[in-house]
């Protein structure tokens, strides 16, 4: 239940605090006062646009804040956007000139997703042309599905599901057969190209490598002859060579050294290291003439690294990043073969997904038809009860079914038309067609109203707010439509924007608002009225003068009658 409403510099209204009470709460005034700023404020707390100009002339914010009775129930996410220990639920907006909003829950800053959906739970809005959603199909299809009861409401959510899942699965087909179309050939070319990496096997650093072997056998001639040249020096083979190489010419010393150390022995180590030395030089000799065996032992090697190169580099070309980026490629391939080459087997295993979600979708949707079925005649029957009261006797209201013409959609196998007969003799229609303004009021007044169904009667939220949801209607059918107001209240609370004093007679809690234009800007005021206030508003809603003594008792005697 909303305990209080508060409102601050919202268009003309500066200030208003407004206490409501259980059952019908009423809210009049001359027109143009401003009736509709505190539906304009609700709606805020619902999450509403804030539009451009509704901070009043002069005001540095906007501010809407209500005050809600703690709901139960409410689900764990929901919960936790509440500090623990909240006596009450308070919701509030502020809105600034330049269009910026924040929203609060109980003093916290939220989401507006957080304090709309917070809101939803406890408000029902029905604004002024509310009623013109009653021209929609999918409303009108609503309206029978809450009619017909939680298992309609469950078996909808259902529905709904198993089309979504069946769309996705109808687009992932079309996806896989747009790559069969082009599967073998990208398969040929894949292979292809695999082979072609797999025969040339690359290797990370062979490239290098192959570079460096084809430099030594570009000027294998002249490192030959440097090797070889280097190893005679070192020591000659050659019987009698001039100079006998560096290795006996160390030798030679070492010897002689060793002569010496027996003199003096300092020249041992001496003569230790030159003969080190001698056998140093014997070894790299040795080395350097395997160099040159080597360099002339495979004359026809420079033609095969050229050509190895030639390969790599072609590799290279064609799939980019050097070696590595050849073999990345090899990789993707192998992936991509493999899911090519499962397309087939996730075709299959898809199509049996499908006709299995196909036939549970058909099952739930053809139950759902079925409550459907059922449940129309039955509400046909009790809005053209209520119509009846609304002083509508001779219409005739039916709720008319159809299958769709495109198939199961993610509302089922049905489209649902609300067609009336406003008169005997007159043909029925839909009520986009044959309702006036006053008429809709009713009819939805008597949807709302009907016992078991109707999107508020079994709506658990506790607060209905109508917008001049009367509006068109007038005479003896303004007491009947009070009267189904006040039904509606009954458990719950109800706030109506009113024109009627059919109406405002009914209230628990009678609210009005007062415009003072000798303000600039102009000022809106509501006031909470008691006693013979309320007599006067009536007085005044009934088009009489202050004073009018007939126009009073006429007041006095809807309230008696109340």
């Amino acid at each position: 239940m909303l305990e209080e409403l508060r409102v601050e510099n919202l268009l003309l209204l500066e200030r208003a605090e407004l206490r409501l009470a259980p059952g019908l709460n009423v809210l009049t005034g001359e027109t143009g006062a401003g009736k509709t700023l505190l539906a304009q404020a609700l709606d805020l707390l619902l999450g509403g646009r804030a539009r451009a100009g509704i901070v009043r002339k002069g005001a540095a914010e906007a501010y809407v804040e209500g005050a809600f009775s703690m709901p139960e129930g409410l689900e764990s996410e929901l919960r936790e956007r509440i500090p623990d220990g909240a006596q009450e639920l308070v919701l509030a907006r502020r809105v600034w000139p330049d269009g910026r909003t924040r929203a609060y829950v109980c003093g916290r800053t939220a989401t507006l997703a957080d304090l709309s959906e917070l809101a939803s739970r406890m408000v029902s809005f029905y604004g002024q042309h509310e009623h013109r959603r009653l021209m929609l199909a999918t409303a009108q299809l609503e309206i029978l599905d809450d009619f017909c009861g939680a298992e309609a409401r469950a078996l909808r959510a259902e529905v709904a599901k198993a089309y979504e899942r069946r769309r996705a699965l109808v687009a992932r087909r079309e996806r896989l057969a747009e790559l069969a179309h082009a599967r073998e050939r990208e398969l040929d070319i894949l292979r292809f190209e695999l082979e072609e990496i797999e025969a040339a096997a690359p290797d990370p650093g062979e490239f290098a490598e192959l570079i460096a072997e084809r430099e030594r056998l570009r000027h294998g001639e002249a490192l030959r002859l440097a090797a070889h040249g280097g190893a005679e020096a070192l020591l000659s083979e050659e019987a009698g060579a001039e100079g006998a190489g560096a290795a006996l010419a160390l030798s030679a010393a070492a010897a002689r050294l060793a002569v010496a150390a027996e003199i003096d022995p300092a020249l041992g180590e001496l003569s230790r290291r030159l003969q080190s030395l001698r056998y140093e030089a014997e070894d790299i000799a040795r080395e350097l003439r395997s160099y040159v065996d080597r360099v002339e032992a495979d004359p026809g090697r420079l033609e095969l690294v050229e050509e190895r190169l030639a390969a790599l580099a072609r590799l290279e070309r064609k799939h980019g990043g050097g070696i590595e980026g050849v073999l990345a490629h090899a990789e993707h391939a192998r992936a991509r073969i493999a899911e090519l080459q499962g397309a087939e087997v996730k075709r299959d295993h898809l199509e049996r997904e499908l006709a299995s979600v196909e036939q549970s979708l058909a099952r739930l949707a053809g139950r759902l038809s079925e409550l459907r079925a059922a449940g129309a005649p039955r509400l046909a029957e009790a809005v053209q009860a209520r119509l009846r009261e609304l002083a509508m006797a001779e219409a005739r209201f039916t709720v008319a079914l159809a299958p769709r013409a495109e198939g199961c959609g993610p509302r089922g196998v049905d489209t649902v038309e609300l067609t009336i007969a406003p008169a005997p003799g007159l043909p029925a229609g839909p009520l986009r067609e044959i309702a006036s303004g006053g008429e809709l009021s009713r009819i939805m007044l008597a949807l709302l109203s009907v016992a078991h169904g109707g999107p508020a009667a079994r709506d658990a939220r506790p607060l209905l707010v109508f917008d001049e949801i009367d509006a068109g209607v007038g005479g003896h059918t303004a007491r009947a439509v009070g009267e189904h107001l006040r039904r509606l209240a009954s458990g719950r609370q109800v706030l109506c924007i009113t024109h009627l004093p059919q109406v405002a007679a009914l209230a628990e809690r009678h609210f009005t608002i007062v415009k003072d234009s000798s303000r600039t800007p102009a000022r809106t005021t509501v006031e909470q009225l008691a006693g013979e206030r309320v007599v006067g508003e009536i007085v005044r809603m009934l088009g009489a003068e202050d004073g009018d003594r007939a126009a009073s008792r006429h007041a006095r005697e809807l309230l008696r009658a109340a």
